[in-house]
């Protein structure tokens, strides 16, 4: 799929549906989901990447987890650098 420079690739539905059922097929319970995700993220999320977090440009560096399990990307502007819980991350906009 071609798509204009810069830009990712929308995600219909069913495909969306596709990874998350690949990311979880062997996991029981929520820490195993959690850990499906966390794997198949840093696989196969392309870092680093801009989003905006309280209307501020951050790069979103990688994604790590937390010892609650909780998936994070880690987030840097300048010489700071904050963890974010992956579910508070707004989307970069296409």
């Amino acid at each position: 799929m071609s798509t204009p420079r810069g830009k990712a690739p929308r995600l219909s539905k069913a495909r969306l549906d596709e990874l998350v059922e690949e990311a979880t097929i062997d996991a029981y319970g929520d820490a195993e989901q959690a850990g499906g995700f966390y794997t198949m993220m840093e696989n196969d999320l392309a870092t680093p990447f801009s989003t905006h977090v309280l209307g501020v440009e951050v790069t979103v560096e990688r994604v790590d987890r937390t010892d609650a399990d909780e998936i994070v990307a880690v987030c840097k502007r300048g010489a700071k650098r904050q963890r974010i819980r992956i579910l508070d991350l707004p989307l970069p906009s296409l």
